[in-house]
């Protein structure tokens, strides 16, 4: 069995895998992670022959993260996914391999192993990342802008007068300044998804992952496939290279 973390700008997700199958756990917020919370979550898992870690940085709460991985199961191999020039058949568009985040290249990994046709991977996390890979593992790059939540949190801070929301609204134009902040953050987060998908030579299938796919792909006209495991998948591939 192994045990699989994915460490993002705003929660930390996990998994174990066993045998191919992955069985998640709860997700915990930044804010709320303490080694009691991560305690509390995994003593009772059967000790992991390995343990895959997946962060965006590093800092306080990765060091908290392999410290308690290490107090629990000292026995464990603890390895952390990097991103790379080329592996596991996705060969790395950037310049600089290692600057690409590494939840990108894991869900570039796992799209490649388990969606293996020319695709548009879209993560609608903290931040929205579109990357664009082939058929044939070659990562042609990709796009960043803000999630839903910091469009949102952009406005408010930048403005006098304009509320920080998290209510949903109908896809319509606006009558209230809280259902205009909705639909345009949507929309801009639909637009930048269409736009990148409208300028591709041959049709990619769009897969979209990260805490507002489901979201986002309500309102999108593409259809598309919503894996929320994506990263976790590809760090389970990741960890099988290296175990």
């Amino acid at each position: 069995m192994k045990l699989l973390i994915d460490m993002g700008n705003s929660r930390l997700k996990w998994a174990v895998e066993n045998q191919g199958q992955l069985a998640g756990g709860i997700a915990v917020n930044n804010g709320l992670l303490s080694a009691e919370t991560l305690r509390q979550r995994w003593h009772a898992l059967p000790p992991p022959s390995c343990i895959g870690i997946a962060s965006v940085s590093a800092g306080p709460l990765l060091a908290l993260v392999a410290s308690m991985a290490a107090e629990l199961w000292p026995d464990a191999r603890i390895i952390q996914a990097k991103s790379q020039k080329q592996a596991f058949g996705v060969t790395n568009a950037y310049q600089q391999p290692e600057k690409l985040g590494v939840d990108r290249w894991l869900a570039l990994i796992a799209a490649h192993r388990h969606y293996p046709a020319a695709a548009c991977v879209v993560d609608c996390g903290t931040a929205i990342t579109v990357d664009l890979l082939e058929a044939n593992g070659e990562h042609r790059g990709g796009y960043i802008s803000p999630g839903l939540a910091l469009m949102k949190q952009a406005l408010a801070q930048g403005t006098n007068a304009l509320p920080l929301i998290d209510s949903h609204y109908p896809d319509q134009p606006a009558q209230s300044t809280e259902a205009a902040i909705h639909s345009g953050t949507l929309l801009a987060a639909r637009g930048l998804i269409e736009h990148v998908l409208a300028t591709r030579a041959a049709p990619s299938q769009l897969l979209l992952t990260g805490g507002d796919a489901s979201i986002i792909a309500e309102h999108l006209n593409i259809p598309a496939v919503i894996d929320s495991d994506l990263v976790l998948r590809g760090l389970a591939i990741a960890v099988e290279g290296q175990a």
